[in-house]
């Protein structure tokens, strides 16, 4: 599409304006004030989250002898993706240190000079590389965030050229992460559709079996003179199947909506952070709901975190399962691919829930 051709403004990296020392923030990224993160449109200004957090499940009972075990951790799997679409889990079978070394091989990059970052610049024909902005439309106001953005699975899609060469670690601490984290998603599919009544497989062939698609993004959110005025990443629900997101661990920053609240969560060290994306909506026909969430910002220290997301093919038509669908419980989507369904944020950027509501009148 033309459209995504190339962005429709110069390109401001953000840590640039947070490194120059600026005390107030450019006006392209204040928020309207009922976006903001105080805003009480949504929420109780009175409202304390500091005792409450997404659930937290241990998925290594999942491979309990003890059947009462394992099935007490399924159900709290489904009562997670039911009520908050949103879990943490722990001993998922990802080495805490490969873990701890990819987060910080990235923050490494993100503090090399500009003009080596700048060779990587992205476009958004694809999104691939280092960026700055979502959504192509002219005089949006944009987020707190840099970011770079990879392509991993299918593997025809993958050039590791594309990949950074410094720091010297990155392209092989990727792979090796990335790999353990398409193993790990294939757990949770697994999980997924025994919870919904399928046989263990039977989501992951929805997605199109060992085609799939997988992506990271990882995000830089530099520390902000006015944080209380903008957003590091604006309100959405993922696009896409399942995101496995690695939080910094010292910096709280991940915002999950909760009724008409925001819950700050509590990152649990050696956690990923899982989460329902609107495709699992489409293919569960509504059983299972995406959640919007957003990224609050830090006035005394910059986050990085990675986001790893794990999607249909992406010409593959994506629609309720026949399972899901009845005389009482109609399909609530049309079917579309997922080349068609993330057209929508790639040219507005983040808009809450709105693409998915947008396909029907009763979700």
């Amino acid at each position: 599409m033309n459209c995504l051709q190339s962005w429709p403004e110069p390109i401001v990296r953000v840590q640039a304006l947070s490194e120059s020392g600026i005390k107030s923030i450019p006006e392209r990224y204040i928020k309207p004030s009922l976006q903001r993160p105080n805003s009480v449109k949504h929420g109780d200004r009175d409202f304390d989250d500091s005792q409450i957090n997404i659930p937290l499940i241990d998925l290594q009972s999942i491979y309990s002898n003890d059947e009462s075990v394992r099935n007490e951790t399924l159900s709290c799997i489904s009562n997670a993706c039911r009520d908050w679409a949103f879990f943490q889990v722990v001993n998922h079978g990802v080495s805490p240190e490969l873990m701890k070394q990819t987060r910080e091989m990235w923050r490494e990059f993100f503090n090399l000079p500009l003009e080596l970052k700048q060779e990587y610049a992205n476009s958004p024909t694809t999104y691939e590389g280092y960026g700055s902005r979502l959504g192509v439309e002219k005089g949006a106001k944009l987020d707190w965030s840099d970011y770079f953005f990879l392509h991993f699975m299918p593997h025809s899609l993958r050039n590791p050229n594309k990949w950074p060469s410094l720091p010297p670690s990155c392209r092989e601490l990727v792979s090796e992460y990335g790999e353990n984290l398409v193993k790990l998603c294939g757990v949770l599919m697994k999980v997924l559709s025994i919870n919904l009544g399928l046989q263990e497989d039977q989501f992951q062939n929805a997605f199109g079996g060992e085609e799939i698609g997988a992506c990271l993004r990882v995000n830089f959110y530099p520390k902000c003179p006015q944080p209380d005025l903008t957003l590091g990443l604006s309100p959405h629900s993922d696009p896409g199947g399942m995101t496995l997101l690695l939080p910094d661990e010292n910096v709280a920053g991940l915002q999950v909506r909760r009724g008409d609240n925001w819950i700050t969560v509590k990152p649990v060290p050696n956690a990923f952070i899982v989460n329902i994306g609107d495709q699992i909506q489409v293919l569960s026909n509504a059983i299972y709901k995406s959640v919007e969430h957003r990224v609050i910002v830090n006035s005394e220290k910059d986050r990085v975190s990675l986001a790893f997301f794990y999607n249909p093919k992406s010409d593959l038509l994506i629609e309720p399962m026949k399972e899901f669908v009845t005389r009482n419980r109609p399909a609530l989507y049309p079917p579309m691919t997922y080349d068609e369904y993330r057209l929508y944020i790639r040219t507005k950027g983040p808009c809450g829930k709105a693409q998915v509501e947008s396909l029907t009148s009763s979700p």
